[in-house]
């Protein structure tokens, strides 16, 4: 019981959404055909798709395709799309941001034991501890990737990239980097400008946008 408390409270901490599947295995069974059954009335689609295909294939036009696919899926991997909204901290200011969830259904255990009943309110730092600090920078403004690294150690916090690539910056500087896919983490969190830092404060998670005096762009 306390591992399924746990892992929901780890995945709301981190702004995601928790989904409970509870269910019975099913069977599956062959209950045959019932009535008329209809030929696929698309064969001359499909044989001209193929034909395309085919003549793609031959002209090379499809590995130019295929590659340049590549090369777009590598150059996004390596620099994601900027989180939108997000600019350089002009004053340093915190808030707390609870991550309590109300439950909306109850949930069981396997054995069927009671987590927790509908419409309870559940504190996942109650069960769970975050140990690291969350470091939000544009990965592209020197003083601010300068700041965090002098700061947090790999061991004390997880510098997240709203901005930049994080790998090009852990071959630089032989650390780990992350990067905050579609804006999940300071959406949820109400980061509008970075340096930003979270960090467990009791039952509360601690928001604070950091003004540095520099600003590098």
């Amino acid at each position: 019981m306390r591992r399924t408390i746990l892992l929901a409270a780890t995945t709301a901490c981190l702004g995601g959404t928790t989904l409970l599947l509870v269910g019975s295995a099913s069977e599956a069974r062959d209950y045959g055909t019932a009535g008329q059954a209809f030929p696929i009335i698309e064969p001359d689609l499909l044989a001209t798709i193929e034909a395309r295909l085919r003549r793609a294939e031959a002209s090379g036009e499809l590995a130019r395709t295929n590659a340049l696919f590549a090369k777009r899926v590598e150059a996004k991997v390596r620099r994601p799309d900027p989180v939108a909204g997000i600019s350089p901290a002009q004053e340093t200011r915190s808030w707390d941001f609870d991550p309590s969830v109300r439950i909306d259904h109850d949930v069981r255990d396997q054995k069927g034991n009671m987590i927790a009943r509908a419409g309870q309110k559940v504190n996942p730092l109650d069960f769970v501890g975050i140990h690291q600090d969350l470091v939000f920078v544009d990965g592209d403004n020197a003083e601010q990737m300068a700041w965090a690294c002098g700061k947090y150690s790999d061991v004390k916090a997880k510098i997240i990239f709203v901005k930049g690539s994080p790998i090009e910056a852990m071959s630089q500087r032989k650390r780990r980097f992350y990067f905050d896919q579609e804006g999940k983490l300071t959406g949820r969190f109400g980061i509008e400008h970075t340096p930003a830092v979270v960090s467990q404060a009791g039952r509360v998670m601690r928001v604070t946008e950091h003004a540095l005096k520099g600003r590098a762009g």
